[in-house]
């Protein structure tokens, strides 16, 4: 950043400086226009009483988010003013006025919005799209506060909290003191988002919300059946994305996948005419077997690491396309994933969301991750020139330059201060740690969580004529 004897140097000598001069406002109206053009929105259909342009609505819903005032009244406000300054225009003069609109159409601007920034992500870095292949996605989930407020929990709260079987036993409890006890604080009202996060360039790639109460898997599902994924996409995800149902939707949409599998799973081995050598093994429940579904042929893998072994399954058998070292390299990649939840929620500052109605929460959390996405994507873009692979980029260090520039919008935008250079060196400290980060007064419990192991045991005669019976009919 520029010091303050330079900044008053410039004012004092601004008549001296010329008139074509590029500022901050100019360099980020460009970036808004590369990220965001009106051709995105052609097929968009809007109804005959809207005034404002999609792009432009965007923009202000982005320069929003990237505002620094506690209050996101203030912050619209503030990116009203900007909007003007920058595109000689503001989508609409009231906050009401602007999230009415993005309730009415998020649902429509945001599959266009993920399209053009996958496209832009493919021409920015290359390099990191693909790993061999495979285009790597990974998936997860995590809770975002609200206020508490009736709308919020009519909307995200847990409906039937404290009726659970555990709870009405209670009542039968001798000792009055605990059972007057309550059994925990009521949940407060979080929206879940389920994340694809591309794990090359380190970039959220498409996402879905619900109440606090979702399912992270009929979340995967859902994407998988609306949305169009790229050939040879691989999803990474951990021990919660398992199951019979959720791994057919991913393959019927022409996709694989490299999940972690623990002792929740049970897999049957010698059921076709595979070794059980080759490490393939097959899930096929119960249940699918009396519907006459075919079972599922996976891989198994065990992957030794500091806290014992991992067991991971994959639906890719061939092993010149997935090798088992890919195999370990692709799957620790996936950990970046919390980071990125850690970038929303700390760095950019949506621990708890500011809306007190439940719809205009939702379009708070959508339009702060494209916010969010837009600033990587610009770092991106100033790092792949430099060859900075995406891992070294810092999110804090690119929010920090895109609000300077919002803030001194006036100034010349040249040289080592440029908006360009700032994006370029927004990377992580690079010294050597010379003590653990983790507090000291932490204990070092012996009972470290694992998934365990998964139970493979032999298939009956019954299910191989079964399995038999399944392919011949086919």
């Amino acid at each position: 950043m520029r010091s303050k004897a330079k900044r008053k140097k410039q004012q004092a000598t601004g008549n001296q400086t010329s008139k074509a001069a590029t500022t901050y406002a100019d360099r980020i109206k460009r970036a808004v226009d590369g990220c965001l053009t009106d051709a995105m929105f052609a097929d968009l259909k809007l109804h005959g009483n809207v005034s404002w342009a999609p792009r432009l609505l965007i923009a202000l819903a982005v320069l929003t988010a990237w505002g620094i005032e506690p209050r996101i009244t203030d912050s619209f406000a503030e990116a009203s003013k900007l909007s003007l300054k920058f595109f000689a225009s503001v989508a609409t003069v009231t906050y009401q006025g602007m999230m009415r609109a993005l309730v009415s159409y998020s649902d429509q601007l945001l599959p266009m919005v993920w399209i053009r920034f996958q496209s832009l992500l493919e021409k920015t870095s290359p390099r990191h799209y693909r790993i061999g292949r495979w285009l790597p996605l990974a998936v997860d989930g995590s809770r975002f506060s609200t206020p508490r407020t009736a709308s919020n929990e009519n909307a995200f709260a847990a409906k039937h909290f404290g009726q659970g079987a555990k709870a009405k036993s209670r009542a039968k409890w001798k000792n009055k003191k605990k059972r007057s006890k309550k059994l925990c604080q009521p949940v407060k009202p979080q929206i879940w988002l389920t994340l694809v996060w591309h794990m090359g360039s380190k970039l959220p790639w498409c996402w879905k919300t619900g109440p606090s109460t979702s399912s992270e898997r009929h979340h995967l599902i859902d994407m998988l059946q609306s949305l169009v994924f790229p050939k040879n996409t691989l999803f990474c995800c951990d021990a919660g994305f398992t199951g019979y149902e959720l791994w057919s939707a991913i393959l019927a949409s022409g996709n694989h996948f490299v999940i972690r599998v623990g002792g929740n799973v049970k897999l049957l081995k010698n059921l076709g005419h595979c070794r059980s050598g080759d490490g393939i093994v097959y899930l096929w429940p119960d249940e699918a077997a009396r519907k006459k579904q075919p079972p599922i042929v996976l891989r198994l893998i065990e992957v030794k690491g500091e806290r014992g072994s991992m067991y991971l399954v994959t639906s890719v058998l061939d092993r010149k396309a997935l090798s088992d070292s890919m195999f370990k390299q692709l799957y620790p990649l996936r950990w970046g994933v919390e980071l990125q939840f850690r970038a929303l929620k700390q760095t950019f500052g949506l621990g708890k969301l500011r809306s007190r109605n439940s719809d205009h929460a939702l379009v708070e959390l959508d339009w702060s991750i494209v916010a969010l996405t837009m600033i990587q994507l610009l770092a991106l873009k100033e790092q792949s020139r430099l060859e900075i692979p995406p891992e070294q980029s810092s999110v804090g260090e690119a929010l920090r330059a895109i609000q300077y520039a919002m803030r001194h919008w006036y100034e010349v935008d040249d040289g080592a201060n440029s908006l360009s250079a700032q994006l370029g060196d927004a990377t992580k400290d690079e010294y050597e740690r010379v003590s653990k980060k983790a507090a000291r007064y932490q204990a070092n419990y012996k009972d470290k969580p694992t998934a365990g192991k998964p139970v493979v045991r032999n298939a009956t005669s019954k299910q191989r004529r079964n399995y038999n019976e399944l392919k011949n009919a086919a």
